[in-house]
């Protein structure tokens, strides 16, 4: 059985017409199966090799912060490697907290630390609470805070998770976490990226 036929190049029709000036071949080959693709990536303009996206598969985890008192915040994620969340090509984050003792705490989604860049940007607004807008027929664009949650409820020992659409393609991101729970707790934070 053949895969392939052979047909006409539609810029050469005048080779196959007799017209003998035509330097083109007018015979392609054009397949006639199912063929599967893995699209692995993308050269980008410049030639490089841009591969694409896939969503974490397990849970990135912090290092602890410890006895973080009442009205205390801190910034994760805070691992030396890993000081920001770049979520270029992610369209969804879940963040995860498990704080030692439960009750309230405010959740800030912030702009990375000054030690790197956004992009080629440097030195950025480190700390600064990131905003986006989004205009919604009809009504006027203005900017909001990606997240300013100044009351969450925590559930102690466990991992209370969370799902931010709002920072998609952030590329230097941290989360500002402060105790308000009224007494000291340890924290441990983890996020995982979506695409």
């Amino acid at each position: 059985m053949a895969y392939n036929r052979e047909g006409y190049a539609p810029w050469s029709l005048t080779r196959k017409a007799g017209v003998q000036s035509a330097t083109v071949n007018g015979d392609i080959e054009v397949p006639q199966y199912v063929q599967p693709v893995l699209d692995t990536g993308f050269v980008d303009e410049k030639g490089d090799w841009k591969g694409t996206k896939s969503s974490d598969e397990s849970f990135i985890i912090s290092d602890k912060a410890l006895a973080i008192g009442n009205g205390v915040a801190v910034l994760f994620p805070n691992t030396a490697d890993r000081d920001f969340i770049d979520m270029t090509g992610y369209t969804a984050l879940f963040i995860a907290i498990l704080p030692t003792n439960g009750g309230n705490m405010a959740l800030k989604a912030v702009m990375g630390p000054s030690t790197q860049s956004f992009a080629n940007l440097s030195p950025v607004n480190a700390g600064a609470t990131l905003k986006y807008s989004q205009n919604f027929t009809g009504s006027s664009s203005t900017f909001t805070a990606c997240l300013d949650d100044s009351s969450e409820a925590m559930t102690a020992d466990v991992w209370n998770i969370f799902l931010l659409e709002r920072v998609a393609n952030q590329k230097l991101l941290q989360l500002e976490v402060t105790n308000n729970t009224g007494g000291n707790s340890d924290i441990d934070f983890a996020y995982l990226r979506v695409v």
